[in-house]
Formats: structure tokens, sequence, C-alpha cells
């Protein structure tokens, strides 16, 4: 069959606008599937709960923003006597303790009497001999009683100045090279663990502990209430890096296994409403994580009661009871909308909508309506392009 010139090119012109038509009709498909796939997601992760259930959940949201991530290492230590902060009471001269005024776990003056000896020296009374306090502290350790025999040897009385003392970590020996002088440090004592105590390491050891296979670093660390006690234990997040404009969330928010990590993230729209989105995350520190996928910043993620909520189920209120509250016009068990045949049946067959304006679209509405409107508007232009177009 022979096809002449001028109707193969009216053919071609003509098959233009079905083309584009199909290729909108395709993607406007796709993406209509992609929103419904996401509000079904949307319904099967949504935890809705009651004022009541929230408050007895105690549960605090954080806002996802981007900012300085500190890069850390963990370790563990004691707390120790910083170096100067203790002193020995002794007597120069051998004699016999009359009183002892010190007491173990007391605080001391400086200056104030600790023990009064009796010298050997011969007198009648012998001589008498006022040992006084060196500094002011805490007595660690009485090592005399009241008529004990003393000599020159003896170490009678210890004394702690706590006002600051060392925080000293056991590094293991592998992390060393990220370890300096002068880096900060988080450090946490098991008896306070809702407090942290800032410090810097004043000094790396010189030796290695070869059994444990750490190295000694040293934190000095002002104590003025005098909480930390030589001998405790410690935790230490010490501080060996920055950077900027990194998106984290705190540790707790972050819940799930290794292989599958999710917030729950507060919804815009319905009050008391939790999404579980998942995540994926980056390098963590003592506080935060950071977020590599699944979070913008502005989202409110749960922080505090995040694990309970794991537990919580589909919560104590449905999705459609908390979205027909918040739209104001009744929604399908899944969540989806009504068309308004559908509402005026479920209102008992009056025939109109009687809740809801006629304005309030869904996003998926707005959606079809936008792309419909520029779909039309292309073919239009497409076919007022073709007519123009002269024939050879």
């Amino acid at each position: 069959m022979i096809v002449s010139a001028p109707f193969a090119r009216s053919q071609s012109r003509a098959s233009a606008p079905a083309l584009l038509l199909r290729a909108i009709t395709f993607q406007l498909c796709f993406a209509a599937g992609v929103l419904v796939a996401a509000d079904s997601d949307r319904a099967a992760n949504s935890v809705i709960l009651d004022e009541t259930a929230v408050k007895n959940l105690n549960l605090t949201t954080a806002e996802v923003e981007e900012s300085d991530f500190e890069e850390t290492i963990f370790a563990l230590g004691r707390i120790k006597v910083a170096p100067g902060r203790r002193a020995v009471i002794s007597s120069r001269v051998p004699g016999r303790a009359l009183s002892v005024s010190a007491h173990i776990d007391t605080r001391i003056e400086k200056g104030a009497e600790a023990v009064l000896l009796e010298s050997r020296q011969p007198g009648e009374p012998p001589p008498t001999v006022r040992l006084l306090a060196p500094m002011t502290g805490h007595v660690s350790a009485v090592k005399v009683a009241p008529g004990q025999p003393v000599s020159a040897e003896d170490s009678l009385i210890e004394i702690f100045d706590l006002s600051a003392v060392h925080a000293v970590a056991a590094v293991p020996e592998h992390l060393a090279s990220r370890v300096q002088i002068g880096q900060t440090g988080r450090i946490r004592a098991a008896g306070y663990p809702g407090r942290d105590f800032g410090g810097n390491i004043e000094h790396l050891g010189t030796e290695a502990d070869a059994e444990a296979g750490t190295i000694e670093a040293a934190f000095h660390v002002d104590n003025p209430d005098e909480v930390l006690r030589p001998g405790m234990r410690a935790e230490f997040s010490i501080v060996t890096g920055k950077r900027e404009a990194v998106m984290s969330v705190p540790r707790e928010a972050v819940q799930g296994d290794g292989t599958q990590r999710f917030v729950y993230v507060a919804d815009y729209e319905l009050k008391n409403t939790f999404i579980k989105t998942p995540v994926v995350i980056g390098a963590q520190n003592d506080r935060l994580i950071e977020i590599t996928s699944g979070l913008l910043p502005g989202d409110q993620v749960v922080t505090r009661g995040a694990y309970a909520l794991v537990f919580a189920g589909k919560g104590s209120v449905s999705l459609k009871e908390a979205l027909d509250a918040a739209h104001g016009h009744p929604h399908a068990v899944d969540g989806s909308e009504l068309i308004a045949a559908e509402q005026a049946k479920g209102a008992g067959g009056t025939g109109s909508a009687q809740a809801g304006s006629p304005f309030d679209f869904t996003p998926l509405a707005m959606f079809f309506a936008a792309t419909t409107a520029l779909m039309l508007g292309l073919l239009v232009a497409l076919g007022i392009a073709v007519r123009k177009r002269p024939t050879r």
C-alpha cells in the first residue's frame, strides 16, 4: 500500500498529542500509585494516642536539625585524688597521743588541731605538741588513737582536698593515636547518671597497662560540690573531632536492631499521632546519632518514651477517629477520604455531606487537579503548534 507524503505527515502530527497523552497518563498513574502506597504506609505505621496515654508514657519530642556533630571515643576509668591535693599529718618527735580531734570522713579546716601529742622529752608534766591540719579537706584516714605510742615515721592522719579531682580513663591502645593532651571530655559517674562533668586531658600515661591493653588519660575535673569521690567508677566520652551541618537526633529517639532502625515522627496534622519512620544512621556519639536518610530538618521525633511506643500497637485511638476530629468530616476505616455520597450515606442518607468544607481537598485530590490542568494546557498548546506548522 502506498501512502502519500502529506498523509504521512498528517498522521505524524496527529500521533504526537496521543504520545504525549500516553506519557503523561503513565506518569499520573505512577505518581498516584506512589501516593496511595504512601497513605497506606502512613496508616499502617501510625500510633495514635489519647491525652491520657501521652501523659502516662511521658512522651517528649525534639526537632531534627543540622548542627555540629562531635566525634568521640568511649572509655572506662575511675576517679582519683588530684596531684598536690593529698596531705599527711605526722609528728617530728616521738611521743604518745593524748587526744585525736580528726574523725574519718569528716571535713577539717586548715590550721585546726588534729592530734594532741605528749612528747617523750623530759619535763613535769612532759611537753605537748599540737599537730595541725596543713590543708582544708576531708579526713580520709585516721591511724592513731588516744594513748597510742607515736614515732616520727608514722602517718597519723590523711586529708584529701576534693575541690578538684582527676578522672583517669583507660583508653584502649588501638585508639591511643586519637587522644591528645588538651582534648575535652564528658565524664559520668555511676552515682550521678543524669549529670555530665566536663574536663580536659591533663596528661597521658608514660607506660601502657600491658595486661589490660590500655593507656591512661587523666582529666582535671573541677568538683566544687565535692560529689566526685576517689575510687568511683566513671564513663568517658572523649571528643576527638567535630563536623559541621550534620543532621542528627538524640540517641534515645532511634529504635530497632542493627538491620532495621526507625524513629517515631510526630504527625504534622494529627495531634498525638506518631509515624514509625525508617531511617539510615551514620556515626554515633554519647548524645546523638547521625541520620543520613529518612528525615527532614524540622521533623519532630519522639525522644523520651520512644521505646514504649514500640509496644503501644496502634494506640488508643483509631486513624479514622483522629482524621474525623481533625478534618471535621467522616473518613474511611483506613483513613482515606470518602466521596460525598458515602459521607451522606454514613450520616443517615440525607444525600449531602454535612461536615467539612467543599474546598477541603486532600493532598491526593490536589495532586490530580493540578496535573490534570497541566496536561490539558500542554495538549492545547501542542495542538495549536501542530496546526501552525507549515506543510511540505
